[in-house]
This record gives C-alpha cells, structure tokens and sequence, in this order.
C-alpha cells in the first residue's frame, strides 16, 4: 500500500477527524474563556482591589535600557492564567461527569436475557420427560 494511500486511510478514520474537531472547538473555547478572564472577570476584581490592573502586575528586575527591553517577572499575566486554566477545567469536568451519568444511566438498565438455544430447550424437555417417569 502506497505512503498516500495509508495516510488517506488514517486520516479518513473517524478518530482522527472527531479529534481535529476537538481540538479546534477546545482551541476557540479556550480563546472565549481568556477573554472572558481578561475582559469580565479581572477589572472588577482589580477595582475590589483597590483599582489594581492585573496585566501591569509585574517585579522589573532590570530596567529598559536604550533599545534592550526591560526584564520582568510578570506575575500578574500569570495569576490570570491561572485563572483561565481553573475555569477550563471546570467546565471540562462538568462535561466529563455528564458524560459519565449518561454513561452510567446507559449501562444501568439490565438487558433482557438472551432466549434459550435449541440444545437448552432439548435438554428442559428431556428433563422433563425423565422427571415424570
């Protein structure tokens, strides 16, 4: 089988063509929870704090100097990381623990049990037939 073909058959699958829809609707979620985060949640919580804006939270270690940028650590940046990463992992796992109840509620109810085979009824009627004699 040609190197084309074999890849035309693994990415044709549905595993890997469900996978890429995940990834893209993960990847546009996590762009909606951190503007979410950086638009809703952060300025009120910074005017709470006392009118703080957490993207110029940072410590400079070395200041600007001509065209060499400034070293900082900011930590601001990632306590709103922090922040986005909470709230995606929440909702993942609001949609994991639904989709285990259904799962569960699925496994649940109890199939009915399988018809007996001929050779059963064979042997029900010969026990039978043994039984009266």
């Amino acid at each position: 089988m040609g190197m084309v073909q074999e890849f035309k058959k693994f990415a044709m699958r549905g595993n890997v063509i469900e996978m890429a829809v995940g990834i893209i609707i993960g990847i546009a979620f996590g762009k909606i929870v951190s503007s979410f985060v950086a638009d809703v949640i952060m300025p009120p919580l910074g005017l709470l704090m006392g009118g703080v804006d957490f993207k110029d939270l940072a410590i400079v270690l070395k200041e600007a100097v001509g065209d060499t940028p400034a070293v900082v650590i900011a930590y601001g940046q990632f306590i709103q990381t922090i922040v986005d990463f909470v709230i995606i992992a929440f909702v993942i796992f609001l949609v994991i623990k639904a989709m285990n109840s259904l799962k569960a509620k699925e496994e649940a109810a109890p199939a009915a049990p399988p018809a007996p085979t001929k050779e059963e009824i064979l042997l029900t009627e010969i026990r039978d037939l043994l039984k009266e004699k």
